[in-house]
């Protein structure tokens, strides 16, 4: 089943340490078959929504989602990551 790998970015704290961090992760999580399906500032929000930056990213399971999180290079992303953002990140299943 498919699943969603959606990251909630609540505070941004140093720029340079996100985009170190965007530099890494991206290949990382493409060469685990993630497919990026959103990533950005909504263009809208609605029911007490925040303008906060979002990624929604596609796999082909929650297996494969939580492989990309725990990869060597992943985690190789979040070092440079550091403290440089806060953010809640889920992995969801699809829905049936």
């Amino acid at each position: 089943m498919t699943a969603y790998w959606i990251t909630t970015y609540k505070a941004i704290l140093d720029e340079t340490k996100v985009a170190a961090y965007a530099a890494l992760a991206g290949p990382a999580l493409r060469d685990a078959g993630g497919n990026y399906l959103a990533r950005g500032l909504p263009a809208e929000t609605y029911e007490s929504g925040e303008k906060t930056r979002t990624v929604v990213i596609e796999f082909e399971s929650v297996e494969a989602a939580r492989a990309a999180h725990d990869s060597p290079a992943y985690q190789d992303a979040l070092a440079a990551l550091d403290d440089g953002a806060v953010r809640d990140m889920r992995i969801v299943p699809g829905a049936e």
